[in-house]
């Protein structure tokens, strides 16, 4: 029943927080802080509706002063509510180009300054990989992405792409790791209190002086920093 109404809460909460999002947008189309305002929006509300305890640990993150490429682990759908609390500002994301496409949120995806790009066709790819380091060096911006390119639904960390990594070479700026503990298996929502997730920021790692042949390094030195900081929160949550 509890889950029911909560689903059904989700739903309303989902259409009010993207009509809400999609006059932002068209208020101010293209600014790059929509999508951290949008976050808000979705996270805030949801949080409390799915009785979700957060715990937050990214003083570094919101406190960056320039752009960087933010890296996070990405377990599900519900990613959207729970990493809304930690966007920091003149931050964007890529997406897939159907997004645009998902009713009021796919538009205010889209006015938010949000990257889309279309899977699989390497010329367009190229061409986000263009705007994007564009973005990050000359428009005060910073790029989210989650590196796994899909849901993990709280199996692990899997292996990362090396799209992130590239952008943050090319445009010479930080990569951010944002780590989430494992939340996605330990969500009750057919209870009051659904659960407790922690969210931590890593310091920056820098990249200059990198090239490309530095990328495989680089992936896997931020794969180990993210697992190890990600068992340590859910130590953390099982001794609480």
């Amino acid at each position: 029943m509890l889950f029911a109404l909560r689903m059904g809460l989700m739903g309303l909460h989902f259409v009010v927080a993207g009509i809400l999002g999609l006059i932002i947008g068209i208020c101010r189309p293209f600014n790059p802080d929509n999508s951290r305002l949008c976050a808000r929006l979705y996270s805030m509300p949801a949080l409390r509706i799915l009785r979700l305890k957060l715990s937050r640990d990214a003083k570094g993150l919101l406190e960056h002063q320039r752009s960087c490429v933010i890296i996070a682990n990405h377990q599900s759908n519900y990613d959207l509510y729970v990493l809304g609390r930690v966007v920091p500002k003149r931050t964007v994301s890529i997406g897939k180009k159907s997004l645009k496409w998902v009713p009021f949120f796919g538009q205010l995806y889209w006015l938010a300054g949000n990257v889309l790009i279309e899977r699989g066709n390497a010329q367009q790819a190229k061409q986000a990989m263009l705007t994007t380091t564009e973005t990050l060096q000359h428009q005060d911006t910073s790029i989210w992405v989650f590196p796994e390119g899909t849901r993990n639904k709280g199996e692990g960390l899997l292996p990362f792409k090396k799209g992130a990594f590239q952008m943050a070479i090319a445009a010479g700026v930080p990569i951010i790791p944002v780590c989430v503990s494992s939340y996605v298996k330990n969500m009750h929502l057919n209870r009051w209190n659904a659960g407790s997730i922690k969210i931590r920021s890593l310091p920056a790692i820098s990249t200059a002086g990198m090239t490309l042949d530095d990328i495989p390094e680089l992936m896997q030195r931020c794969w180990d920093l993210m697992q190890q900081t990600i068992a340590q929160l859910d130590a953390e949550l099982v001794r609480a």
